[in-house]
């Protein structure tokens, strides 16, 4: 692989995630791994009989549901 198409992809990685990169700066400097992903509990109120349809589902389906949950909010939002 030519050393400007490898550039390139590094600029692309690094556009698209650029905290991964300020995290392995900060490890460089102090040796510990912060977190590149910050994860908050909410709580919602939602339909019952829905709520315990899509438990079933994702477990059926082996999912994580705030994993689906946060899928539908990016869509809606219009983000990757």
């Amino acid at each position: 692989m030519s050393s400007n198409k490898l550039n390139k992809i590094i600029e692309r990685i690094l556009k698209a995630h650029p905290q991964v990169f300020e995290a392995l700066a900060e490890y460089d400097r102090t040796g510990k791994m912060p977190k590149t992903v910050y994860r908050e509990r909410i709580n919602l109120t939602i339909d019952g009989r829905l709520l315990k349809k899509f438990k079933g589902y994702a477990q059926e389906k082996g999912l994580n549901m705030s994993r689906v949950i946060e899928k539908h909010i990016k869509e809606e939002l219009g983000l990757k």
